[in-house]
């Protein structure tokens, strides 16, 4: 199987059939995929919309997380049993665009790309939040790139597209997601930004306010650069047999 289709969600019952719909449309027939849905602990009817999904879209696979351990928990829980080689994910809340998933896998096929490309990151060049999220969100980012210099313009585009066996060798901590590109290039992996939509949120409520999307965000930072000075990368050569 080549790619699954990750979408951690919490709280989210309007939003799961009309995205399952899109990701149906975009990658049907282009490629061989899997949708892996998280239900991270949610208090809503998200778990009966699951179920129904279920019997309408045979790709569909759901996984539940008893209690809520957060967004990086909920993709790590979804890699984890993935079964395609790249991993592709995605926002619940139906603010990133399906459609641009062709084009991502496209710069991962393309040859002409460096052969150690490793993340392929959406870049949500026109944001469609709320002025509190795009300032907070442009905050963040400069920030975390002045300090981690991981050559990425939005890290917190839900959007992504990394191989599985590369997501499986990171290190593991709470909200590691929005450091991806870091933690990529640290293990010696490149990266590339592509542009991809973004819309404004039109149903349910942002599980993200001010203080854990800027506040938790900037402390993280300093423990993503302990990780970065920790990390030698050996150059490593076989000698021939004689």
């Amino acid at each position: 199987m080549e790619l699954s289709v990750i979408v951690p969600v919490k709280n989210e019952q309007e939003n799961i059939l009309p995205l399952l719909g899109e990701i149906r449309d975009a990658l049907e027939c282009r490629c061989e995929y899997e949708v892996i849905y998280i239900n991270d602990g949610s208090t809503d009817t998200t778990p009966a919309v699951l179920a129904q999904a279920q019997r309408e879209f045979p790709r569909l696979r759901v996984l539940t997380h008893a209690q809520s351990c957060g967004q990086s928990a909920a993709v790590m829980s979804g890699v984890r049993a993935a079964r395609g080689e790249w991993i592709a994910t995605l926002d619940g809340d139906g603010q990133n665009d399906p459609a641009d998933i062709p084009n991502l896998l496209a710069v991962a096929r393309d040859p002409a790309q460096p052969k150690n490309l490793q993340l392929i990151a959406g870049w949500r060049k026109q944001r469609k939040d709320t002025w509190l999220k795009r300032l907070s969100s442009r905050i963040a980012n400069g920030v975390r790139s002045r300090m981690l210099n991981d050559a990425t313009p939005d890290t917190g585009c839900g959007l992504k597209l990394i191989p599985r066996a590369v997501y499986l060798q990171l290190p593991f901590f709470n909200h590691m997601h929005r450091f991806l590109p870091a933690l990529v290039r640290r293990n010696g992996g490149a990266t590339i930004s592509v542009e991809v939509h973004h819309r404004p949120r039109t149903r349910g409520i942002s599980n993200y306010g001010l203080h854990n999307r800027l506040w938790v965000g900037i402390v993280d930072i300093f423990g993503v650069m302990w990780l970065q000075r920790r990390m030698k990368l050996p150059q490593v050569s076989e000698i021939a047999r004689t």
